[in-house]
Parts: C-alpha cells; structure tokens; sequence
C-alpha cells in the first residue's frame, strides 16, 4: 500500500515554559497529527532539553542562543539539518530572525510568522525596538503567511506595515479545554473568605501587573480579606515585589513563579484578573474561560474587546488603567463572585476546532509556489 511521504514541519519559539506564544506552539506541537507531519521544535534560547515532557514523535533542539538575535549562525545549521518543508514562527524576535535568513535558505521551504501582539501598540509602547518598525516593512513580506489572532490585529498590520492582504491569515489560538475544565476541581490552594482573584503572564510591562496591584491596594480598602495570586515571571518581578511592599500588599499577594497548570488554582478562586496595557487574544483568557471563571479586563486590543465585550460573566474596564481596573473589579464584587459561567465564545480555541484550521492552513502553504525574493 503507498503510503504519502509526511512533509517536514519545523516550529520555532524562544523557549518553552514562557507565555502564551510559547503555548500555542508546544500545542502544535503536541497536537498536530504526526501522520501527516515528522515534527521539530526549535527552541532558540533554551539551553538543555533534558527536562521537556513532549511526546517522543517530536524532535527538540535547543540552540542555547542568549538571545534571538545570536541564533542566526545556529538557527541556519539547524535548518540545514532538518531540511523543513515549512517553518513556522511563534514570536515576533524569532519571526524576525527567520526572516532575515530566508534569502539563504532552500526555495522549498515554506515560512509561516505568528503575530503575538498588535504591532502598532507594541511599536508605540516601546515594547519593541525602533528597529522594529523597518524590520516589519521589509521582512514580513518574505514570508509565505502571517498568522493573526484576530481580524483586527490583521487590519494593523497593512496599515503600519504595509503587509498585503493576501498574507494574512486569521487563526484561533489552540487551547485545551476539556483538561483545564477538569481541573477546575482540582487543587485546593485558597484559604479564608476571599475574595480571591488570580492572574496569569509575563512579568513585563506591558501586562500591566502594575496597575493591577494599585487598583488591588484599594480593593483592599473595602475588602480586607482579598488575596491576589499572579503566576508567572520576568524581567518586572522585583520591581513588583518592591510595589507590593509600598502599597502595604505583602501578606495578600502571592507571586507563585512558573505554573505548568494554572487551571489547579482556579478551583476556589473568585475570579481572573487580565490587566494588561496591549494584548492579543491571550491564551491565559481564553483557559481561565474555559474553566467557567468570571473575568475582569482591560480593552488591551480591538480584537480582545471584540470578543468578549457584550459577553455575561466578563468585566470589562472602560480604560487601560487602575482607576478603571477597580472600577471594574468592584462591579464584578457586586454580583456574587466566584459564581461560575459558561463562556460557550470560548469553543472555537478549543483543539478540536482550532488544531484542523491550523492544518488547513499549513497543507495550503506547503502547496503554494515557491516564494520569490527579488
């Protein structure tokens, strides 16, 4: 019987163990269908990967780089080993890097880029280099398609980039529910009356943790037997802590590190804070809807308000700052927190839906005709 030769899929994020971006590729990889594809995962910053729990039909290089920018010598090698029939990129450094490689690379491989974050904001915010603006106009256009996580942030990239229409490409992220549902009931971790609210992501500044623990210091002030739980790190970890400290928040604010399942504390938690200043469609939303949370948010992106905006069981600030997050957190207060929803919005990010969208797209791309660099 003939059996179809399964093209080569090469996925590449900075590390894993970080945040959404890093998610949504370590789903793919976990999920896409090893019948049809033989599986790399480069992850460019990571040192050893002893310690990955991926299923063994998927190979992991870890190119020890420092950072993105000192990958290019060993990225190339690792591409020229594989011999990929698509790359696909999961954050804007390594999109990039990749980019910048593709005129040396074999005509045959197919270069798919994922956008994590609308780029006019993250240019705006600082969140990228000046160089970032130039690096947009002339190298998104190298590649074979640019995933978006929503119309909008689509939308953003033809107008501060130039980037064609026929580039982009609008995609759920994957999330698996149906595990994140079942530990809902799992972990017991809350203790007293609460209210008790969690919050997941990046220690950076554009997740505006800041804001969240000045509009949490005048929660307190009506509710004192509020806890807050943020997983996660980076670079702003100290710089909260030392927050936490003047605001008179270190007994009620637990900085709980890298969470492999943050759906083990949302059993017990009265809800999901999102305070970030620019966001895409985070993936720690989307799994804190599925375990039925309640959620307040900022309008972090047109695309994140689109959403979830008219939606029951969500808050949403009228601005991106902590008079806004109390605000709304004290709304959400005022209607039985901890009760749970069912965010039915949330479906289409579940594997099931979101996992043959992604395959669709790749088999196109991998039939498309060369790319042509002039």
């Amino acid at each position: 019987m003939f059996m179809a030769k399964r093209s080569t899929l090469l996925l590449l994020i900075p590390h894993l163990g970080g945040g959404g971006a890093e998610r949504v590729i370590e789903l793919l990889a976990r999920n896409l269908p090893q019948e049809l594809y033989a599986l790399h995962l480069g992850l460019i910053t990571q040192v050893k990967v002893g310690t990955i729990q991926l299923p063994s039909h998927v190979a992991v290089h870890a190119l020890g780089a420092h950072r993105a920018r000192y990958a290019v010598v060993p990225l190339f090698r690792l591409i020229r080993q594989v011999q990929p029939d698509l790359i696909l990129s999961g954050m804007v450094h390594a999109n990039f890097l990749l980019l910048s490689l593709r005129p040396f690379l074999s005509r045959r491989a197919r270069i798919l880029v994922r956008q994590s974050g609308t780029a006019s904001e993250m240019l705006q915010s600082h969140a990228l280099p000046r160089w970032a603006s130039t690096a947009y106009r002339r190298l998104y256009c190298r590649a074979d398609g640019i995933i978006c996580q929503s119309q909008a942030m689509a939308d953003d990239l033809v107008r501060c980039a130039g980037v064609s229409h026929e580039l982009l490409h609008v995609l759920p992220n994957p999330v698996d529910i149906h595990p994140t549902r079942l530990d809902c009931n799992g972990t017991r971790f809350w203790h007293g009356p609460g209210p008790h609210l969690f919050a997941a992501g990046r220690l950076s500044r554009e997740k505006g943790f800041d804001l969240l623990l000045h509009a949490f210091a005048r929660v307190r002030a009506l509710w004192r037997t509020a806890d807050l739980a943020i997983a996660g790190t980076g670079r702003e970890e100290q710089a909260l802590r030392q927050l936490c400290g003047s605001l008179g928040l270190k007994d009620s604010v637990h900085f709980l590190g890298h969470v492999d399942a943050p759906a083990e504390y949302y059993f017990g938690a009265s809800l999901f804070v999102l305070p970030s200043r620019q966001e895409g469609i985070p993936n720690a939303l989307l799994e804190a809807a599925a375990g039925g949370l309640p959620i307040v948010a900022t309008p972090a992106s047109v695309g994140l308000v689109k959403l979830v905006g008219a939606q029951p069981g969500i808050w949403l600030a009228d601005g991106v700052s902590a008079e806004a997050l109390t605000k709304a957190l004290m709304a959400a207060f005022a209607q039985r927190p901890g009760e749970r929803f069912c965010h039915r919005w949330v479906e289409p990010f579940a594997l099931k839906n979101a996992i043959p969208a992604w395959v669709q797209l790749i088999d196109s791309t991998l039939e498309k005709a060369p790319l042509c660099l002039a």
